[in-house]
């Protein structure tokens, strides 16, 4: 799949508000007395180390035209089989029998073929199992209901025989068992990706590929948390945004699981029936039909290094000056979220979807993610907040904010939870978010409703504070409003956001990508989306870059919110003592050996932060 860096013009409406940088040296995360000031931001580059098993180029949706309609679009579903290894040779089958017929007379369009598995399969072993076929993504519920409302009745090929010849159609049923809990994709049978901010027209762009009637057909991805500054090298593949619709999806269902292909073409885009199709059919012949269970447990990694950007001095600073203007008499400035990235310099790689699996076990109740796209790092993560999920015109949305460590037992996790309940700092901190959200909404929605209006989320290793609200959007095209309203929210940014947004790009000193931002997926009358907090990028020489971030108001105590940094670090470091860890101080020639530097940016005028 490419991912061409296709350029910006065009005017309209965008979801751009807050940005990122780089990383400094520990030289560059000091600063003077008077407080951090950003003069220039510093990015690492790292080696280049090639990623394996590229799967074919496809096209780039954004190039077409949002307006065109899309001449076919089909689900055909194929008899049941046992296992996955006889799903890949009924898909394979399909294929060859597509390829040997002539193309479809319209001149774009997209095909879903699917066959249903009665054996259940984790989506996360499947992944595991393909080689690192890149690009490729993975979306799983926080709950037991899994990551979206949409079941699946499956419904034979009329006459098929699994060789495609057949007209099915997947139709949305209840049974139970059909639920759908987790997805993963390898390849790309359409992509969208730009350099500039997510617009009105590339959601078009992304919709232009859906429909309600395919349900299962949907673009998953994910969006920078500020696509106005420039972007440090390791999320140079992302741009300022990446969805995939893949080529080749594993679906874990309630009771079973279902192996499904897709193809897209766009004669417009040079991208023909021909082609796709042999794109596909290259994809399917490296997937793995054998499909083992992922042991949670990596193998034992030597640490080289460990440091965090900013350093405890260069915090203690940015929060200080941060108060100062929320106290202050000239500043609107009610709440600001500074965060810090941690890096994790690894003797050997470490598999992020092995990483992401040990994740499951550590965050339930959560969302899991993961996004690759080709030649670049894993961003995964374990998030527990919503930003919105839509079913037709349905929309519900979330408030988390307030953090507490869990207790070692029933009667202290209950004196922390009565502490965060009356805490004044959390409360402030809490409404701030719940009440951005509920204006929010209203803009877009009618008969909006907060229940519960402040209540205690309990996850494995902390507590929130929580609300949850829902409305009723005026018009399915009201999705892109409610996208660019929600993101940033108060959670992730502060109050008010421009204020906020501006002194966090004097402060950062890190690019923090697609961190904090919208990951979930869009689809035909449902699209649902996670905040990307509580995670990490993961790459080849790149070892780990963790995130974390924490709300700052009147109140807030340097040392306090630092305390808070590792408490929301602890679920995603974790792992390591799944993956054996083993931390060590290195000298300076062994850490060179690694070849990173640090090279000077300007900053960008528009940059910024997330939790």
């Amino acid at each position: 799949m490419a991912i061409a860096a296709a350029g910006g013009g065009g005017g309209g409406r965008f979801l751009a508000r807050i940005v990122d940088s780089s990383e400094p040296s520990s030289s560059a995360a000091k600063s003077s007395a008077s407080g951090p000031s950003m003069a220039s931001r510093l990015c690492f580059h790292f080696p280049t180390r090639r990623y394996q098993s590229p799967c074919s180029l496809s096209m780039n949706g954004c190039e077409g035209d949002p307006a065109a309609p899309i001449g076919t679009t089909e689900t055909r579903t194929f008899p049941a089989v046992a296992t996955p290894g006889l799903a890949v040779d009924r898909l394979g089958s399909a294929v060859a029998s597509l390829k040997a017929r002539p193309s479809p007379g319209s001149g774009s369009g997209i095909i879903r073929l699917q066959v249903p598995i009665h054996e259940k399969v984790e989506a996360i072993d499947w992944l595991h199992s393909q080689r690192q076929l890149l690009p490729r993504c993975f979306f799983s519920g926080r709950n037991a209901g899994g990551n979206s409302d949409c079941f699946l009745e499956p419904s034979p090929v009329v006459g098929g025989n699994g060789n495609g010849n057949g007209n099915g159609n997947g139709r949305l049923g209840r049974r139970a068992e059909h639920r759908l809990v987790s997805v993963a994709g390898v390849g790309s049978a359409v992509f969208f990706r730009r350099i500039r901010p997510f617009s009105y027209e590339d959601w078009l762009s992304i919709k232009r590929f859906l429909s309600t009637s395919c349900p299962f057909i949907r673009a998953y991805g994910a969006i920078r948390f500020d696509a106005r500054s420039n972007v440090s090298p390791e999320w140079e593949a992302f741009g300022s945004f990446y969805f995939i619709v893949p080529q080749v999806e594993f679906d874990e269902l309630e009771e079973s699981s279902m192996l499904a292909a897709t193809i897209a073409w766009d004669d417009a885009l040079s991208w023909t029936w021909e082609r796709a199709i042999n794109s596909l059919e290259a994809t399917i012949n490296q997937v793995s039909s054998l499909v083992m269970k992922l042991r949670k447990q990596v193998p034992k990694a030597f640490i080289l290094s460990n440091n965090h950007v900013p350093g405890k001095n260069y915090w203690d600073l940015a929060v200080k000056r941060a108060l100062q203007m929320i106290n202050g008499d000239d500043s609107a400035l009610i709440k600001v979220v500074l965060a810090r990235s941690s890096r994790f310099l690894t003797a050997t790689d470490i598999d992020p979807i092995t990483w992401l699996a040990c994740l499951q076990i550590e965050g339930e109740n959560a969302y899991q993610f993961c996004l690759q796209p080709p030649n670049a790092p894993a961003f995964i993560g374990n998030t527990p907040e919503q930003l919105f999920h839509r079913t037709w015109l349905s929309i519900s949305s979330e408030a988390l904010a307030g953090t507490r460590a869990r207790g070692e037992s029933v009667a202290s996790d209950l004196q922390i939870e009565l502490d965060l309940l009356s805490s004044p700092k959390d409360h402030l901190e809490f409404t701030i978010v719940r009440e951005s959200i509920r204006r929010k909404l209203e803009t877009v929605c009618s008969g909006v409703v907060v229940e519960p209006r402040k209540a205690i989320r309990k996850l494995s290793r902390v507590q929130h504070l929580h609300a949850v609200l829902a409305g009723t959007l005026k018009s399915e095209d009201d999705e892109f409003d409610i996208l660019s309203s929600l993101h940033p929210s108060p959670a992730v940014c502060g109050f008010p956001t421009e204020e906020a947004r501006l002194l966090i790009a004097e402060t950062e000193v890190f690019d923090r990508g697609m961190y904090a931002g919208p990951v979930g997926w869009f689809g035909g009358g449902e699209s649902e989306f996670a905040v990307g907090i509580r995670s990490a990028l993961v790459g080849k020489g790149l070892g780990a870059l963790i995130y974390a971030g924490t709300g700052i108001v009147e109140g807030s105590n340097p040392s306090s919110e630092w305390d808070e940094l590792e408490i929301k670090i602890s679920q995603m470091r974790a792992p390591a003592k799944c993956m054996n860890l083993v931390t060590n101080v290195t000298s300076s020639a062994q850490i060179a050996s690694f070849s990173f530097t640090f090279p000077v940016r300007l900053p960008d005028s528009s940059k910024e932060s997330s939790i």
